[in-house]
């Protein structure tokens, strides 16, 4: 790695890139950090968000219907695992594509692609006649909320100042568990007046919400620069200086920009190559096992947490209640990660919240009484949504402009892989080990997660994206 000084009133260019296109690109960089908070960025993120929290209710939903499909189409328990590992099927394909077209093509085009795809397939589960053709719409759901996921990170992340960007990234993986509580909620209501079915088809109506983001996102100028499109970035940085400084106090203004050393780069790559170039392989390793371990645990474990109540006893309803109650732990879960990312540090936030997912899910399993088990249940909820806002935070931050949607799309499509393998092992294993085997293996994935980012990991805190990544 190698800095680049800055001389008065500009950057310095490096190899293989002329020193206007560089100073454009950070410029334009300095231009969006220096910004405050206001406003016009906090309805991006929040459309942002809103699109995030309508995916976490369709993901989120099959943890409540799964114990209901299970029962109107006969499966047994490993058909049950492979069904609910459709889902993650479809994430991998979905997140693997978009951070690469979204890099190419850019950010706002593929998200509202993305929304499209989740919206067909959830009015294809309505119309479901059996469990194969649940899978396929399950498969296309997952599609479009894979492609979701790294695009949303991509444009939070280049969108929000520096000062405030962790916090930011950290509350959007917070709507996950409000959406997961409000999967839970709406399940109760429509298992208990309808069917599984019309749930599905509710979910199908938010992929509306692609219109909002077509007229009111705009695309990320950061992008726009790195790609050389440097009269577009200008054009969408003038609007969205204009926007947010008539949100300014009378008399005051937005101060002068800050350029900093952008990371010296040589010759553009194809956006996967550059994950392998330099530095960004360490990363990429770290950040890659971190997801497959994370999510392998995580998803092993709550796609289960309904179906193993119903197995010791629960009614559905009663169930899907004791499920949703836990989640609650949930919500100060990411407001504490929310906290700690800026306050302390990605790597060692990400760490905690790693380990303390992995004692609270060995206790749950070995709970020795009801009241210990939703005890443990909230704790285990409290540390792997933290450990969720955490990744989400970290995991941008750790490549270039180039490549971060790449990143985070390869990475989460990694992830994909160990929340596609995790319920499907679970629902082999379950019989043999029982809830307490299961749980130990949830617990020792989470191990291995944070091994590996307190070796390999890198911190991030307080440091522009071009100072980290170039």
């Amino acid at each position: 790695m190698t800095d680049i000084s800055l001389p008065a009133g500009g950057a310095a260019a490096p190899a293989g890139a002329s020193s206007a296109t560089t100073a454009s690109d950070v410029m334009i960089a300095a231009r969006l950090d220096r910004l405050p908070m206001t406003g016009y960025q906090k309805m991006i993120f929040a459309i942002i968000a809103t699109a995030w929290f309508f995916d976490s209710i369709d993901l989120g939903s099959l943890t409540f219907l799964l114990g209901s499909i299970k029962t109107e189409f006969n499966l047994s328990t490993a058909q049950a695992g492979f069904l609910s590992s459709m889902s993650f099927l479809g994430m991998f394909l979905g997140a693997a594509i978009s951070g690469m077209a979204a890099d190419r093509i850019g950010r706002k085009l593929v998200f509202q692609i993305s929304m499209i795809f989740w919206g067909a397939g959830s009015l294809w589960c309505y119309f479901a006649p059996d469990p194969t053709t649940l899978g396929y719409a399950r498969l296309l759901l997952g599609f479009g909320m894979g492609m979701e996921f790294p695009v949303a990170l991509a444009i939070v992340s280049e969108f929000v100042p520096t000062a405030k960007r962790g916090r930011y990234l950290a509350i959007l993986e917070g709507f996950w568990p409000i959406g997961f509580i409000a999967a839970g909620l709406l399940s109760w209501l429509f298992l208990t007046h309808f069917t599984w079915r019309e749930m599905f088809l509710c979910q199908a109506i938010p992929a509306l919400f692609l219109f909002v983001v077509r007229f009111l996102v705009p695309e990320s100028p950061r992008w726009l620069a790195d790609r050389g499109r440097l009269d577009e970035a200008e054009k969408v940085m003038s609007h969205i200086e204009r926007k947010v400084a008539e949100r300014l106090p009378a008399g005051a203004s937005l101060g002068e920009p800050k350029p900093v050393a952008a990371l010296a780069r040589g010759q553009r790559r194809f956006s996967f190559m550059e994950l392998w170039a330099g530095e960004y392989a360490s990363r990429t390793v770290m950040i890659w096992l971190v997801w497959f371990f994370a999510l392998l645990g995580f998803y092993g474990l709550t796609t289960w947490l309904g179906a193993l109540l119903q197995a010791q006893g629960f009614t559905n309803t009663k169930s899907t209640e004791y499920v949703v109650l836990i989640a609650l732990a949930g919500i100060p879960g990411f407001i504490t990660a929310a906290w700690l990312v800026d306050a302390w540090g990605r790597k060692g936030t990400c760490a905690l919240m790693l380990i303390g997912s992995a004692v609270a899910a060995f206790a749950y399993g070995n709970a020795p009484s009801f009241t210990m088990l939703i005890v443990f249940g909230l704790v285990m909820q409290f540390f792997l949504f933290g450990m969720w806002s955490t990744l989400y935070a970290y995991t941008p931050e750790l490549y270039p402009t180039r490549a971060r949607a790449t990143g985070a799309g390869c990475a989460s499509a990694v992830g994909r892989i160990g929340s596609l393998i995790g319920p499907s092992v679970i629902g082999v294993v379950l019989p043999t080990l029982g809830s307490a085997g299961v749980f130990a293996l949830g617990a020792g994935s989470f191990v291995v997660a944070a091994v590996a980012v307190l070796t390999l990991g890198v911190e991030t805190r307080g440091k522009s994206l071009e100072e980290i990544s170039g």
